[in-house]
């Protein structure tokens, strides 16, 4: 069977959230720095799309393919285990417990820095020549896109945060839908097609993803883009965080859960008490 029911894609769901809190801290740290490297390759893929092609939605289209490659291996973002972790919690699997969900968000969100940042310093070196010239055109475009989605934002104030805050809100709905479609099915093209279709739009409407931004942004740091650490962590990257972790929870992950997993007991107990109808 290539499709799984949502009962069932559910309960794999919150098999992975207990599974990622019992992996060791080797394996947690290597998952999350390839998946932090790949997905950032995707995003100077998109962007040298966009830039060769002057048009973004061929950039958003193409992008997805470093999402799928990412989970198709088994490796893991933030996003994810924002909303795969704490179901095992909510359903109290024997031995998880908060701190376990904690410690897999902080070495998950170590792993994605550091495998972005090495895909930032390669592609500002590449773009550079080694830092003996200017940036090329790509390298010039990604500098810029910092300096927009940090003071920009400041500048309209606590307006420019709640904004901030909702896309990465949005993006995380999005993205861990994502997550969910490499479970529902069971084929390779199945997994591709339900993990592409939302990665599409959270990219194209531009929405804050705190991992791709962990390559983005260190990125125009290391260009010489004119926005400092403490505009990056302040006017993005903790209230993307943030936002990615309240949007996937709340829009997907539980959602989900209550309704095809919370009513499962009460779903058989009425369908084993309803009379039968004779033949």
């Amino acid at each position: 069977m290539s499709y799984l029911a949502p009962s069932e894609f559910v309960t794999k769901m919150v098999d992975a959230g207990e599974s990622k809190i019992f992996m060791s801290t080797r394996d947690t740290i290597i998952r999350a720095y390839m998946a932090g490297a790949i997905l950032a390759l995707a995003a100077w893929f998109a962007v040298t799309i966009n830039v060769n092609t002057g048009q973004p939605l061929v950039g958003a289209l193409l992008f997805p393919v470093g999402f799928v490659m990412l989970y198709l291996l088994g490796f893991d973002l933030l996003t994810g285990v924002f909303v795969l972790s704490p179901l095992a919690l909510i359903d109290k699997r024997p031995g998880v417990t908060l701190n376990g969900v904690l410690r897999n968000w902080g070495l998950v969100f170590v792993g994605n820095f550091a495998g972005a940042f090495t895909v930032a310093f390669m592609m500002a070196f590449v773009t550079t020549f080694g830092f003996t010239q200017a940036p090329d055109k790509v390298g010039a475009a990604i500098g810029t896109i910092g300096e927009g989605r940090t003071l920009g934002y400041a500048a309209h104030g606590a307006a420019g945060m709640a904004t901030l805050f909702l896309r990465g809100m949005l993006c995380n709905w999005m993205v861990s839908t994502g997550v969910v479609g490499a479970m529902i099915s069971t084929s390779v093209p199945g997994k591709v097609i339900a993990m592409w279709m939302p990665i599409l739009v959270f990219f194209y409407m531009v929405f804050e993803h705190s991992v791709v931004n962990m390559f983005l942004f260190p990125s125009g740091l290391l260009l010489g883009a004119k926005f400092s650490i403490m505009d990056y962590l302040i006017w993005n990257e903790i209230p993307t965080v943030l936002g990615n972790l309240v949007g996937g929870l709340a829009f997907t992950g539980m959602t989900l859960y209550a309704t095809h997993v919370m009513t499962l007991p009460k779903r058989q107990a009425d369908k084993a008490a309803k009379p039968r109808v004779a033949a």
